[in-house]
């Protein structure tokens, strides 16, 4: 598996079983909120390695909201999936390759947001307020992909 498909999906993986060990011994069980990408439904977002661990990040997340948010209904797990948000990564965008930049281009122009608008997004997903949202995928795009 290329590194950035292990580091992309292995990472979460362990946190999300460790974390699991944990909420299982607590009466308020917990919430587990991981990142992906829009590359993760999309497939046409990023290069192959990084859409194939994105989109494991999401069969991985709505298996454990399945099994867990069933089994003893106080786990529950959901994933966000940024579009371009400014970051060292977005940074690089100007760099890709003809066939990338051609299905960049296919989404139009877009100014991208910021670090804080994932941010907010995890604090509610993992705060009672969301106590009903498990195994979603949350895009947080600008609409970027509904274009």
């Amino acid at each position: 598996m290329p590194k950035l498909s292990g580091v992309n999906l292995n990472g979460q993986f362990y946190a999300c079983r460790s974390a699991i060990k944990v909420f299982n011994t607590q009466a308020s069980g917990g919430t587990i909120v991981n990142v992906a990408s829009i590359a993760g439904y999309l497939g046409a977002r990023g290069g192959a390695a990084y859409t194939m661990s994105k989109h494991a990040v999401i069969g991985l997340t709505k298996n454990i909201a399945a099994f867990y948010g069933r089994e003893n209904g106080k786990i529950r797990a959901n994933v966000i999936a940024p579009g371009s948000i400014a970051t060292g990564m977005t940074a690089n965008l100007g760099t890709l390759d003809p066939l990338g930049t051609l299905t960049f281009g296919d989404l139009g122009p877009f100014n991208g947001g910021e670090a804080d608008d994932i941010a907010n997004t995890a604090l509610f997903l993992a705060s009672d307020e969301s106590k009903f949202i498990n195994g979603d995928v949350i895009t947080v795009d600008g609409a970027w992909t509904s274009r």
